[in-house]
């Protein structure tokens, strides 16, 4: 709200109208939240090692992975903390889609908290009961949406990629359409996070993303031209989305192979409930199928090789989630990661392309 109080003195000191502009409080949002994340990261490790907040691996995983136990997990706590300030300072918190999108990041990330702290306090990598995880995020992401619908207006529509003109109405269907986009998001962004800086760099592509769809469709003139919805009150998700690129940046200072922190579930679930909260916010819930791609495809290799060894007794893969098989075909943990890096900066392109094709 720092950005308020400044804007209220511009009669008197007529440079601080430049905070009225969302563009300039993204820019000092994306320098603020890097900033706080790349200082305070040494200090944060190092408390996580005093706790004995070390990663346990799957003994059933790549060997190569041993020699990572220990290793502080529980990171994505240094990205939240990152991010608050940011909103604090920079962002109008009385916007309702505002308080939409932090309400849901955080509190999935209260869940990949708990998660983690069941991890490391058992010393195993079970965590939390997949069962009860789920629900815990469809109903978060549920009573999200229905206050959205029901006190502000939110539009039930699902418009489709690449075709100005088809549009779905769901009604009120919509709640758990988008619940199941927000929570299949998340899980599959937890699933992506298995190799150093492997889903931080995808995370980054897609918040960036999905940051620029959140101004056009806040922006009444450039929302016309390009014929998209025009999304009141969606512009001023954009400082936020900078700032979790921005933190993303300082994590991945200390997550670059070899990592000195792991994200853990406080991280990937809260970063993923934050870009399937964008998705449905800004109206892209099915494009978020191309621009999450990587997601996507880990999070298929699981389902589909759980159904295959379950019906035939067989598996489609060396191993699940897909970089592990990759690791168990010879690759390397480091070609791996970057060419899935190439590959969400190739998806995020195309994503951007139905702004002008839908």
């Amino acid at each position: 709200m720092l950005y308020q109080w400044l804007y209220s003195l511009a009669n008197e000191f007529s440079p601080l109208n430049i905070f009225r502009y969302i563009t300039f409080r993204t820019f000092i949002s994306f320098f603020t939240a890097f900033l706080l994340c790349w200082m305070w990261g040494p200090y944060f490790i190092r408390r996580l090692k005093e706790k004995h907040f070390g990663q346990s691996i799957r003994t059933d995983g790549p060997q190569t992975h041993q020699k990572k136990s220990g290793t502080p997990t529980m990171g994505g706590g240094l990205i939240l903390l990152s991010t608050l300030f940011p909103c604090l300072l920079w962002v109008d918190i009385t916007n309702p889609m505002v308080w939409a999108v932090l309400i849901i990041t955080w509190l999935f990330g209260l869940i990949g908290y708990i998660d983690d702290y069941l991890k490391v306090s058992k010393k195993n990598s079970k965590g939390l009961s997949g069962k009860l995880r789920l629900s815990g995020e469809m109903m978060i992401a549920g009573l999200v949406i229905a206050v959205l619908i029901h006190y502000f207006n939110f539009s039930t529509i699902v418009h489709i990629p690449f075709f100005k003109h088809i549009e779905l109405d769901l009604g009120y269907f919509y709640i758990i359409f988008g619940s199941l986009v927000i929570a299949g998001t998340a899980n599959a962004v937890n699933l992506t996070d298995g190799l150093d800086g492997l889903a931080i760099v995808p995370v980054i592509i897609c918040a960036a993303t999905l940051g620029l769809f959140a101004y056009v469709a806040g922006h009444a003139q450039i929302a016309s031209y390009l014929q998209i919805p025009n999304i009141s009150g969606a512009g001023e998700l954009t400082p936020i989305a900078a700032a979790i690129v921005a933190a993303g940046l300082g994590f991945l200072w200390f997550n670059a192979y070899p990592a000195q922190v792991f994200m853990g579930d406080v991280g990937s679930l809260s970063l993923g409930g934050f870009l399937g909260a964008m998705a449905v916010l800004t109206k892209n819930e099915l494009v978020m199928i191309v621009l999450g791609g990587v997601f996507v495809v880990e999070a298929l290799s699981v389902i589909t090789q759980v159904a295959s060894f379950k019906l035939t007794g067989k598996r489609i893969f060396k191993m699940a989630p897909l970089h592990h098989h990759y690791e168990l075909e010879g690759l390397t943990e480091t070609k791996i990661i970057v060419r899935f890096w190439i590959i969400s900066i190739l998806l995020a392109i195309l994503s951007l392309s139905t702004l002008k094709l839908r």
